[in-house]
C-alpha cells in the first residue's frame, strides 16, 4: 500500500488507501496551515491553506457502503437530524467530504451519479442539458464573421488596399471606390452566414425547448428538455425522442424490454432491444418507488463511443455490471413500448451524440481554395508588374527626373521625394492601387449567387422528391453543394446505404430439393416462376403470364398472418409447408426461431409487423410467416412461433443467442422445446456452414451449389439466397 503525505508545518494528514484517515494535532494554538500535495500522478496539485480551528484529534472512517467510498466523520446518532448547512461548517466538517474529491481535483476519470440526489451531483461540474449548435451569438457574430471572411486571400487585398488609399499623396483615387464594393461583399456573406446560423439557432431552440416529464418528490412534472440535470429520472412516452443517455430502469415490456430507433446516430432504422438491470424491472411505474430510487452509478466519463459503455451500479448493497444494453443514447427515438423510465447519467454536450459531432467550424470547400489559389496567383503576377514598374520608375527618374522638375517637383502635399529611390518606392504603392482591377473582387460574390441557386435547384427538383413519404430533398446550407459534383469514388459497406435494399423470398433449395420453379414437362420445362416475374407485381389479382401459360399465385388464405403482396407460385412449397413435411418443417423452424427480429403489433390493430436489423433477416422471417411458421413474440427467455395452418402457439425457451458478426458470419440460437429437448439452430454464409458438415454431405453440398448457382443468375433480384440452404444445420450441429 502507498500513503499520501501531506505535511503542514507543525501538523499532519495521512491519508491511504485503507480504512482510517487520521488528523493529529501537534500544536495548541490555531495554526494556519499551507498544504502541498506531490506524487499523484494525473491529479491536479492543489496548494492552498486550510484554518485549523478545531485542536482535538478525529478519526475519520472509510464505508465501503458509502456511494462514493469516500471518508466520512462518523455522524450523530441522531435520527430526526437534518441536513447541516454546509457553507456553514469548519473545515473538520468540509474535510470528509472533500478529501476524496473536492481537493485532491482529479480530471473526470470516473462519472459518478446518485439518482434523486441533487446535492450529490451539483459536487461534480457536469454539463445541463442545453445543447448549442450554432457559431455564433451577438457578440461573436461580427468579429468572428469577419475573421473568417478575411481568411479569403481577395477580400484581405482590398482590405489593404483601402488603407494605402487612406495615405495623403499615393492614392489618385478616394478611398471609397475600393471600400464600398468590400463593404458590400462582406453585407452579402454576412447575411447569408448569419441566415444559416439564425436556422441553427431555431433548431437549437426547438429541441432544447422539447418536453419530458422528470420525476420529482412531488410525482411528475412536464418540464423542458434544457431544464433536465444528471441524476434526474425521466418519464419517455412512445415515440418520443430521448433527450440524454440514460439508464433505462423499466418500461411497459415484459421484462422491461425497450425498443428504440438509432437513426440520428447510426443510420439504422432497425429496431434495437435495450433491457435494464433485472431488480430494478419491480420499479414499473411506481411513482412512490421511483422516488425513492437511490441507484449510485459510476462509469466511464463522458466519450464518443456509440456501442461501448462500462460501469456498474449500486442499489442495496448490492452491484450490478452496466453494459451499452442498459443505456439509452440521446438521439435515439422509442419504438414499441407504452412508457420507460430512465435515469439521467449525461446530459447535453457531454451525451455521446454531442461527443461525435464536435464544435462547429468554418469548413472551406474546395472551391474556396481554388478561388483563394487563382488570388494567390493573380497577386503574383501583379507583383511582377508592380516590381517591373518600380525597376522603370528607378532608371527613368535617375535619367530624366530632373528635367521635370518645374513641371511636377519633388515635395507634393506634403511628402518629399528628393530622389529616385524615394519615387521610386512612392511609386509602388501608387502602382498597387492602379492596377488594383487585376483581383476581381466580384468573383466570391458571383460565386455566393451560384451557391444560392444551387440549393434552389436541389429544393425544387422533383426526382429527388420521395412521394410515399411526402419527403422533398432539402439543401440545409449553400456552402457545400459544389461538393456533390466533384465525387469521383464511393466507399460503401453496404448496397442499402445507397438503394433501399428491398429484398424478397424467391427460391429456397432444402435437403437438395430446389423450390420456387414450375414442374419441368413437356408444356412448361424451363419456365422459372420466382422473384424475378413476381417482385414488381402490386396488383392483388395478377397473373403470370409465360408463353400462353397463365400463371396463378397460390392461396394463402388459410394463413390469416400471410402478406397480402406476398406471391408465390410453386404448389409444392406450400404443401409441404402445410403438412409439415420433416425436412421443409425444421427449414422454416430454423428461420422463424433463429434471428433478432421484434414482432410489433400497430396501434391501430393492423398486421403484424417485422423490425428488424437487417432486410434480409426481415425477409427471411416474413417469408417463414407467409407459408404458416409465424414468429409471433419473443422475451428475454422464450421465442413463441405459431403454426398457423392448426393455429397453435408453440414456445421455446431461449438459453442464449449466438450474434452474427463479421468474423464468424453466422449466427445461433441454443432453445429448449416443448418436450425438454435442447437445439442449436444455426445460419450463415455457404463458405462456413459446409465447412462445419459431416463429410457425407459432400453430395447434398454439390446440390446445392448447383441450386444456389441457378439462384444468383442476374435475372434475379434477390440475393439471400446464402441464408436459406440451411436445413443441414441440423446435421452439423
Amino acid at each position: 500500500r502507498t500513503n499520501t503525505n501531506i505535511a503542514g508545518r507543525k501538523n499532519k494528514i495521512w491519508a491511504s488507501p485503507v480504512s482510517v484517515l487520521s488528523v493529529s494535532m501537534e500544536s495548541e494554538e490555531e495554526p494556519n496551515c499551507d498544504l502541498e500535495m506531490s506524487d499523484l500522478s494525473g491529479l491536479k496539485v492543489l496548494k492552498g491553506e486550510v484554518d485549523l480551528s478545531n485542536n482535538s484529534t478525529q478519526d475519520l472512517m472509510h464505508d465501503e457502503d458509502t456511494p462514493d467510498g469516500g471518508w466520512f466523520s462518523k455522524p450523530p446518532k441522531d435520527e430526526d437530524a437534518t441536513e447541516p448547512d454546509w457553507t456553514q461548517l469548519t473545515w473538520r466538517d468540509k474535510l470528509p467530504r472533500i478529501l476524496p474529491f473536492s481537493l485532491l481535483i482529479p480530471e473526470e476519470e470516473r462519472r459518478r451519479v446518485q439518482a434523486n440526489n441533487g446535492e450529490y451531483n451539483k459536487r461534480y461540474p457536469y454539463s445541463g442539458n442545453v445543447v448549442i449548435t450554432s457559431k455564433y451569438n451577438p457578440l461573436t457574430f461580427l468579429p468572428r464573421n469577419l475573421f473568417e471572411q478575411f481568411l479569403r486571400v481577395a477580400n484581405l487585398y482590398f482590405l489593404v488596399l483601402t488603407v494605402i488609399q487612406l495615405i495623403p499623396g499615393v492614392s489618385s483615387v478616394p478611398f471609397y471606390s475600393t471600400l464600398v464594393p468590400l463593404v458590400i461583399v462582406l453585407s452579402i456573406t454576412a447575411v447569408k452566414d448569419a441566415y444559416d446560423d439564425i436556422k441553427r439557432h431555431f433548431s437549437d431552440f426547438r429541441i432544447n425547448n422539447r418536453f419530458i416529464e422528470i420525476l420529482t418528490d412531488n410525482g411528475l412534472i412536464e418540464s423542458k428538455w434544457k431544464h433536465i440535470k444528471v441524476g434526474n429520472i425521466l418519464r419517455l412516452e412512445r415515440n418520443d425522442f430521448i433527450p440524454s443517455d440514460m439508464l433505462l430502469l423499466s418500461s411497459s415490456e415484459p421484462h422491461s424490454l425497450c425498443y428504440i430507433e438509432t437513426a440520428e446516430l447510426d443510420g439504422e432504422t432497425n429496431l434495437k432491444v435495450r433491457q435494464p438491470v433485472t431488480e430494478t424491472h419491480e420499479l414499473q411505474d411506481n411513482e412512490t418507488l421511483l422516488s425513492k430510487f437511490d441507484g449510485y452509478v459510476e462509469c466511464e466519463p463522458p466519450n464518443n463511443r456509440l456501442h461501448k459503455f462500462v460501469g456498474t451500479m449500486t442499489w442495496k448493497k448490492n452491484t450490478y455490471s452496466l453494459d451499452n444494453d442498459k443505456i439509452l443514447l440521446r438521439g435515439c427515438r422509442m419504438r414499441n413500448t407504452d412508457w420507460a423510465y430512465g435515469l439521467v447519467i449525461y446530459a447535453g454536450h457531454d451525451t455521446k451524440l454531442v461527443q461525435n459531432s464536435g464544435k462547429t467550424v468554418f469548413k472551406r470547400t474546395h472551391i474556396d481554395e481554388l478561388m483563394n489559389r487563382l488570388v494567390i496567383f493573380i497577386l503574383g503576377f501583379l507583383a511582377t508588374l508592380i516590381f517591373l514598374c518600380f525597376i522603370g520608375s528607378l532608371v527613368f527618374e535617375a535619367v530624366y527626373g530632373d528635367d521635370f522638375q518645374v513641371y511636377i517637383p519633388y515635395a507634393t502635399e506634403g511628402i518629399v521625394a528628393d530622389t529616385p529611390v524615394k519615387i521610386a518606392f512612392l511609386q509602388i504603392l501608387s502602382n498597387l492601387i492602379v492596377l488594383n482591377t487585376f483581383v476581381p473582387i466580384s468573383l466570391y460574390v458571383s460565386v455566393e449567387v451560384i451557391r444560392l441557386g444551387q440549393s434552389l435547384f436541389i429544393n425544387w427538383d422533383v426526382k429527388m422528391y420521395y412521394a410515399p413519404n411526402d419527403v422533398p430533398a432539402v439543401a440545409r446550407t449553400t456552402t457545400l453543394n459544389e461538393e456533390l459534383g466533384q465525387i469521383e469514388y464511393i466507399f460503401s459497406d453496404k448496397t442499402g446505404t445507397l438503394t433501399q435494399n428491398i429484398m424478397k423470398f424467391s427460391k429456397c433449395s432444402i435437403n437438395g430439393v430446389k423450390y420456387g420453379d414450375l414442374p419441368e414437362d413437356e408444356n412448361d420445362k424451363g419456365k422459372e416462376v420466382g422473384l424475378s416475374q413476381s417482385v414488381n407485381q402490386d396488383d392483388d389479382d395478377v397473373e403470370q403470364k409465360n408463353e400462353g401459360v397463365m400463371l396463378e399465385p397460390v392461396d394463402l388464405k388459410w394463413n390469416s398472418y400471410a402478406e397480402p403482396d406476398f406471391r408465390y407460385y410453386d404448389e409444392t412449397l406450400v404443401k409441404n409447408c402445410r403438412d409439415e413435411e420433416k425436412d421443409c418443417y425444421e427449414f422454416f423452424r430454423l428461420i422463424a426461431l433463429c434471428h433478432t427480429v421484434i414482432p410489433s403489433f400497430p396501434e391501430d390493430g393492423g398486421p403484424l409487423e417485422y423490425n428488424a436489423q437487417s432486410p434480409d433477416e426481415a425477409a427471411l422471417v416474413s417469408a417463414a410467416r407467409n407459408f404458416g411458421y409465424v414468429f409471433l413474440d419473443r422475451t428475454p427467455c422464450s421465442i413463441v412461433m405459431k403454426m398457423a395452418d392448426r393455429n397453435e402457439d408453440v414456445e421455446y425457451t431461449l438459453l442464449h443467442i449466438l450474434d452474427f458478426n463479421n468474423v464468424r458470419k453466422r449466427m445461433s440460437v441454443i432453445v429448449q422445446d416443448q418436450n425438454g429437448k435442447i437445439l442449436l439452430m444455426c445460419k450463415g454464409a455457404d463458405s462456413k456452414i459446409f465447412e462445419r458438415l459431416h463429410p457425407d454431405s459432400e453430395s447434398l453440398m454439390k446440390v446445392t451449389l448447383e441450386h444456389l448457382a441457378v439462384c444468383v443468375s442476374p435475372h434475379v433480384l434477390n440475393s439471400t439466397i446464402d441464408d436459406l440452404t440451411r436445413i443441414m444445420h441440423t446435421k452439423a450441429c
